[in-house]
């Protein structure tokens, strides 16, 4: 692997960091639901403090986390902005952004103003650009790793980068989400523990929607 992690049949964790999976999941889906939909939760309630009202731009709504915080974001009273390929752009729509961008066709700070909060797994220019269409007392979160950008002076914005925490509180409150219908769980494609590598390099190399996951069979 590429990155720290690993696949396994049992591992150790502590009490307070489960939670009852959600009621209409089964264990597949329900295994794509915390890493990627508490990163989403946590920027948007803890780091942003998203309220309704807010603007909010999110980069790769299709994404693993995108197609989350695009979801998360509207349960929260945002209005939601979001980025993606022409050929996702209806999916995104699906998931609730109130205006899709093909990233594509248009560079998103020539048609996005006004926003509050920017969650950006991209980095570099997309970075950059995003502190252009920022409201003053605006926040950008990075999440793909701190952010290398310059603060304009006489701005009052702000550039942060977190790592997701594990949480029960959170992630019961994502499961009650899930089970009241306001957000889906996306699946790509399910591989057996023994095609875990073929797992990581279908989700590293692959065009996809939805998570990618590594299923154990039970005996």
């Amino acid at each position: 692997f590429d990155h720290d992690g690993a696949a396994a049949d049992y591992v150790a964790v502590r009490a307070r960091d489960l939670a009852p999976k959600p009621v209409t999941l089964d264990h597949s889906r329900t295994a794509a639901l915390p890493l990627s939909a508490l990163t989403a939760w946590q920027a948007f309630t803890e780091q942003a403090h998203v309220h309704p009202g807010n603007h909010v731009l999110v980069h790769g709504g299709a994404g693993g986390v995108g197609a989350f915080a695009v979801q998360i974001a509207k349960a929260l009273g945002a209005r939601v902005t979001a980025t993606a390929s022409a050929g996702d752009i209806e999916y995104v729509r699906s998931l609730g952004a109130d205006v899709v961008i093909d990233y594509k066709a248009t560079p998103f700070e020539e048609v996005v103003s006004d926003v509050d909060v920017v969650l950006d797994p991209i980095g570099g220019r997309t970075a950059e650009a995003s502190l252009g269409v920022l409201n003053d007392g605006g926040s950008l979160i990075s999440l793909a790793g701190p952010p290398a950008v310059t603060l304009p002076e006489g701005r009052d914005l702000s550039a942060e980068f977190f790592i997701v925490e594990p949480e029960r509180s959170q992630l019961i409150e994502l499961a009650r989400l899930v089970d009241d219908g306001r957000l889906r769980v996306e699946v790509a494609e399910v591989f057996p523990l023994e095609d875990a590598a073929a797992a990581y390099e279908f989700g590293r190399t692959a065009r996809r929607r939805g998570k990618v996951v590594v299923q154990v069979e039970r005996s």
